[in-house]
């Protein structure tokens, strides 16, 4: 439900347990943090780094983890300290460039039939780390295992539309996919969360993972560290790093804190006020990767008061959205126009950017007969800015002369709660196509409509899309479908934030354009050390 994946406070390290290790030797082998980063001279220079770069080193990657239950295996990839451990070790056929199209990886070109309905994939030369080529045989079982009825494997629900009793290897290195129906967008497919190829007949990930990547396996301790070495067969081009260590600090606090007292040299997901903090200053270097995260509301579009469009008319007018991410995001993020996916492929860029009405929204609530409208707010702590942003929304509700009451959830059920029941629920997600955004939460039988969007003309218009060769044409499609759903749809997109990090002056390499859960994002390969 949640696409940004959630980062629990509930196991690893804690603040203090990760700053004592600083005090003295024994911490720093109890982190499995023994070794230097490199040459300790200051860097200059914007984030993707300046001047040439040099190999050697080990860079230390802070992020949040999930304990002693954490796995190597990259189809069960959900965290984000697990998807950059899994790009790490392993590659997909293809993967999500800035604007969330694909982009081919370890296959070299893709080709529909006329009817979109069979697509040839031609995969690149590449080997595993034991010096195995990868071969269409890989990808065949990869598939299977993912689409295992028995098993819940993060990309199962993308690998939906392929048939893969009748997909089959055409030679080593030519797939066949066979489809159950047109999909002009199947490189999406290739490029799925989870969908990463791994050697045939593989099935043991936490001794000795063998992968296609740009790092290799050395050793791994859950909910506490893995180490990787640089590939130097990687088909891409082998890494500058000498070796990649990724620590577990499940505090935005021990992040921060082990950056700045130099325990690591990169740490994920920092929040606004330890950004601004430091971001002027000299000590450690602060990326914002834009547009990485949704933010906003769903409403119920099956069931009183949003089963009216007025009523959804006049919510979309009462958010004062500037007001809601300086408030929720502390400023870092930019505001949202009720469409998911701005700045991405087919996003509809030419609407008009909605404001804040206030008369406008009590003239809609009066013709719905929702003068005095009462309403509850499901929201939680399981997302930073939730509550904020409720709050606020609630205050902006108020003028209209609307009565919001906050229902605060539990953070461990907190996405299956809202997905069917309430009317009104915080909401956030990371990046996906927006195709993809479409087929997951907006048509009749998707598994996660939390606004339970549900109408027979609109699934047509999916399939018109899916179902239309030429680009441009395609691109039409999908505008005419979101200028619906901004007119009437169930998403109150008020803003998308900033996903944040933080490095040491001397890590180069970063890109700064690559929204989390995009290609780019976590390529410890393109990373060097000054």
């Amino acid at each position: 439900m949640n696409d940004v994946p959630v980062t629990p406070l509930s196991s690893g390290l804690r603040r203090r347990g990760f700053l004592a290790a600083a005090g003295g030797a024994a911490g720093l082998g109890a982190l499995a943090l023994a070794g230097c980063a490199g040459a300790s001279d200051p860097a200059t220079g914007p984030a993707g780094g300046s001047g040439k770069p040099r190999r050697g080193g080990r860079l230390r990657a802070a992020f949040a983890g999930s304990g002693a239950s954490e796995t190597l295996d990259p189809h069960l990839a959900n965290l984000f300290a697990d998807v950059a451990r899994a790009k790490a070790l392993f590659d997909k056929l293809a993967d999500y460039g800035p604007d969330l199209s694909a982009k081919p990886r370890l296959a070299s070109a893709w080709e529909p039939n006329a009817g979109l309905d069979r697509w040839k994939v031609t995969l690149r030369e590449a080997a595993f780390h034991d010096g195995r080529p990868v071969t269409a045989k890989d990808v065949l079982y990869s598939y299977r295992r993912i689409t295992d009825p028995a098993k819940a494997y993060r990309a199962k629900a993308s690998l939906e539309p392929v048939d893969l009793k009748a997909s089959r290897a055409v030679d080593a290195r030519t797939i066949e996919f066979v489809l159950k129906r047109p999909t002009a967008e199947f490189p999406n497919v290739l490029a799925a969360f989870g969908a990463y190829i791994v050697p045939d007949g593989a099935t043991d990930f936490d001794r000795k993972p063998v992968g296609s990547g740009p790092f290799r396996f050395v050793s791994f301790a859950p909910g506490k560290s893995a180490v990787l070495a640089r590939n130097d067969a990687y088909w891409e081009g082998a890494p500058y790093l000498d070796e990649l260590e990724f620590v577990v600090a499940n505090e935005e606090s021990a992040r921060a804190s082990a950056l700045l007292g130099g325990q690591v040299e990169y740490a994920h997901e920092l929040n606004p006020a330890t950004a601004r903090a430091h971001e002027s200053g000299d000590r450690i270097r602060i990326i914002r990767l834009r547009n990485s995260t949704m933010q906003g509301f769903v409403m119920k579009t099956d069931r009183p008061p949003f089963d009216d469009k007025r009523v959804r008319e006049a919510f979309f007018l009462i958010a004062d959205r500037k007001e809601l991410v300086d408030g929720a995001l502390s400023g870092a993020g930019e505001i949202g126009n009720d469409l998911f996916g701005k700045g991405y492929q087919y996003y509809a860029a030419g609407l008009p950017q909605r404001e804040q009405d206030l008369d406008r929204a009590r003239a809609l609530l009066k013709a719905a007969g929702a003068e005095k409208l009462k309403v509850t707010l499901d929201t939680s702590p399981v997302a930073a800015g939730f509550t904020e942003a409720a709050a606020i929304f609630r205050d902006q509700a108020a003028k209209a002369g609307v009565t919001i009451t906050i229902r605060t959830g539990s953070k461990d059920s907190y996405w299956k709660d809202i997905l069917d029941s309430g009317t009104l629920a915080s909401y956030r997600s990371g990046a996906m196509p927006i195709e993809s955004h479409i087929s997951q939460r907006l048509l009749t039988g998707s598994t996660t409509n939390a606004t339970h969007w549900k109408h027979k003309d609109f699934d047509a218009l999916y399939q018109q899309a899916q179902s239309t060769r030429d680009p441009k044409a395609r691109a039409a499609v999908y505008d005419r479908m979101q200028r619906r759903l901004h007119a009437e749809g169930g998403f109150l997109v008020w803003g998308f934030g900033d996903w944040i990090l933080g490095t040491a002056r001397n890590v180069h390499g970063v890109d700064p354009k690559a929204p989390a859960n995009s290609l780019d994002w976590a390529r410890f390969d393109k990373v060097w050390l000054a």
